[in-house]
């Protein structure tokens, strides 16, 4: 009995994963196109002073607009909007594939390989540089500089 109760509980879990409330209302939640498709009548079309149409002609401009972008939208996406996200979500499935299955093996691979180089290169590092850097400041350790004024 409880590992049946386990069982659906996991089957609930791994079924909300896929299948999550959406917000209906705020379709942007983390504003990732925030600065980028906010284009409003007034951000495209502005008439300067003294050259001014007719109000009726600018009224029905700003309607168009407004109700042809809108409307260019809802049926752009609702035509391309599916088969787009088909395409997304298989390149992201793709890009996680690839990282999970052959980059990061491939960095884990090299860092175990490079480990054994490391090793080997300190080594050499440790035996024959120290020594002779260590000499080295021995000798330059006595050195004293003096600055004079001469007038």
């Amino acid at each position: 009995m409880a590992e049946q109760h386990g069982e659906l509980e996991e089957r609930i879990i791994i079924k909300d994963l896929h299948t999550k409330e959406i917000d209906l209302v705020n379709r942007d939640p983390k504003h990732i196109n925030e600065d980028v498709v906010k284009v409003d009548f007034e951000d495209v079309i502005a008439e300067p002073v003294g050259t001014y149409s007719f109000d009726g002609v600018w009224k029905t401009s700003y309607t168009t607009f407004t109700v042809s972008k809108y409307w260019c939208y809802r049926l752009l996406s609702a035509v391309l909007g599916v088969p787009l996200a088909v395409v997304w979500g298989f390149l992201f499935a793709l890009i996680s594939f690839c990282h999970i299955w052959a980059v990061v093996p491939c960095i884990k691979s090299y860092l175990i390989e490079i480990q054994c180089v490391s090793r080997i290169y300190s080594l050499c590092i440790h035996t024959f540089c120290d020594p002779l850097f260590e000499a080295l400041s021995k000798i330059c350790s006595n050195i004293r500089v003096a600055v004079r004024k001469e007038i």
